[in-house]
């Protein structure tokens, strides 16, 4: 189908190809992080009930440390911090793809006179439905 195309236009759909591409890695990442974020929120909450003198351990790498409460909660709320700036990241990150994805969907799409609707959606279309 691409051959039938002029040079431009495929290199407009070969850079929607690589957006969509994108997208997905973007999108991954966010599910990731959002994941983690959600996980050392529950720790800290289970923090909550641990005495403050407790024997506490935390990993690193494969070893077992021992830590003291104030320090696993300071960790613990930093990571949160860190989480939840890098999710505002993707998020914005994730809108920015979108944005110029439909941009140059919208463009190859007059570029082709309007015939290119079954070629327009089907390929990274399904990025626009999310």
């Amino acid at each position: 189908m691409q051959g039938n195309l002029p040079p431009e236009a495929q290199d407009k759909l070969e850079t929607l190809q690589d957006l969509q591409e994108t997208a997905q890695e973007v999108s991954e990442q966010k599910q990731q992080t959002e994941s983690t974020l959600t996980e050392t929120k529950a720790a800290l909450d289970a923090l909550d009930d641990v005495d403050d003198d407790a024997t506490m351990y935390r990993e690193v790498g494969e070893l077992l440390i021992e830590t003291d409460y104030a320090s696993a909660s300071d960790k613990l709320e930093e990571k949160v911090e860190d989480l939840e700036v890098r999710a505002e990241q993707l998020d914005k990150q994730e809108t920015k793809v979108q944005e110029k994805f439909e941009s140059l969907q919208d463009e190859l799409q007059q570029m082709l006179g309007g015939a290119g609707g079954a070629g327009g959606p089907a390929g990274p279309g399904g990025a626009g439905g999310a």
